[in-house]
């Protein structure tokens, strides 16, 4: 009889941890992203993507993302800075639009800055591209240190 209460036990725990790793749906208005890469502070840059590790091909190497996400996951992901790791999170799909006009082989032709005399600086605010974190593992690297 003990034996059965402990199997049942068991077997209510193990379900309920495959429950919690589905996926929830994606919003029709967003897209799910898969992304290597460093952070500092919650800022998130896109790392090299790898063939094992091919991530999100929307998200090129480089791009800085503003990270969203409970407390808790992200104070373990700040005990990570300076290792590589791989967010997976949500992002709206109109949020990001590349400059310019491409010309193939991944080459953009895009204006240049403003002079330096002649207009007001932009916002560096406006442009920041957000992601909702949903999980995170850690990956082979090293962020590149400054």
């Amino acid at each position: 009889m003990r034996t059965s209460a402990v199997i049942t036990i068991a077997v209510g725990v193990l379900s309920g941890l495959l429950v919690a790793q589905e996926n929830k749906p994606v919003p029709k208005d967003s897209v799910r992203v898969f992304v290597p890469g460093c952070t500092k502070g919650f800022i998130f840059t896109a790392g090299r993507r790898t063939q094992d590790e091919p991530g999100s091909l929307v998200i090129p190497e480089g791009m800085h993302l503003r990270m969203n996400g409970p407390k808790k996951m992200m104070a373990e992901i700040k005990a990570h800075e300076g290792s590589m790791i791989e967010i997976t999170g949500l992002m709206k799909k109109g949020q990001y639009k590349p400059d310019g006009v491409g010309i193939g082989g991944g080459v953009r032709i895009a204006p240049g800055p403003a002079s330096p005399g002649g207009s007001l600086s932009g916002n560096p605010g406006v442009n920041q591209l957000l992601v909702d974190v949903e999980g995170w593992r850690p990956i082979v690297g090293a962020c590149p240190s400054r």
